[in-house]
C-alpha cells in the first residue's frame, strides 16, 4: 500500500478500506487492506492491516503497521498544511521470503482546494524508508503524490508511492480507497 497521509489532519475517527496495485518491479499482484485513524487536535494516530499477493507467488503476505502524524502548520486561516509523519510496519514471511520490517519518516505538504460541497486535499509527501529483512538493511528515499476527497461523512483517497530500487529503477504502488469520517461534537 502507499504511505497514506493527510497533512491537514482532522479530529475524530476515520475508517478506511484500501486497494493497492504494485507495479511489476514491485512484484505486481493486488493488495487489499484497511486502516483506522484517530485525530486529536494536531495529532493523528493510524493503525492498519493489508494482505498482498504478488503475481508470481503461491502465498500472500500480511502486513500490520501504524503511524503517527503531527501537523506543524495549517488550519482554517492558512491556505496550506505541513505535517511530520513517522510509522512502522511488519510483514510476515511467505514464499521462502523472510519477514520484513519497514520504518518511514516523512514530511507532508498539502494545499486544500477551495471547492463548495467537497473537500479536496492534494498532497506531496517525501521521506526516508528504512527496511530490514533477513539480516539485510536498506535506507531509501521515497515519495507519495496523493489526494483526499471528502463528501461530508464519506470520501475517497488515492495515492501513488514511488521508491528507488537497489541497483537502479523504481518500485511503485498505486492505491485507492474509500473512507468514513466520524466526528464527535466539540465539548464532549
Amino acid at each position: 500500500m502507499p504511505v497514506w497521509n493527510s497533512p491537514k489532519g482532522g479530529t475524530g475517527v476515520t475508517i478506511s478500506g484500501d486497494y493497492g496495485k504494485p507495479n511489476d518491479a514491485n512484484g505486481g499482484g493486488n493488495a487489499w487492506g484497511g486502516h483506522a485513524s484517530l485525530g486529536v487536535g494536531t495529532l493523528t494516530f493510524t493503525a492498519g492491516v493489508a494482505r498482498w499477493k504478488p503475481d508470481a507467488a503461491t502465498e500472500g503476505f500480511t502486513s500490520i503497521g501504524g503511524n503517527a502524524a503531527f501537523r506543524l502548520i495549517g488550519g482554517s486561516l492558512l491556505p496550506f498544511s505541513l505535517n511530520l509523519q513517522a510509522g512502522a510496519a511488519r510483514t510476515d514471511s511467505a514464499n521462502s521470503t523472510p519477514a520484513r520490517t519497514a520504518v518511514t519518516g516523512a514530511v507532508g505538504f498539502s494545499v486544500p482546494l477551495p471547492t463548495p460541497g467537497i473537500s479536496i486535499e492534494p498532497y506531496f509527501s517525501p521521506g526516508i524508508r528504512y527496511r530490514s529483512s533477513g539480516g539485510t538493511n536498506t535506507t531509501k528515499f521515497g515519495y507519495v503524490f496523493g489526494a483526499n476527497l471528502s463528501f461530508g461523512l464519506v470520501g475517497v483517497h488515492l495515492a501513488y508511492d514511488n521508491e528507488r530500487k537497489t541497483g537502479g529503477g523504481n518500485v511503485g504502488v498505486f492505491g485507492v480507497g474509500l473512507h468514513v469520517d466520524l466526528h464527535l461534537p466539540l465539548g464532549m
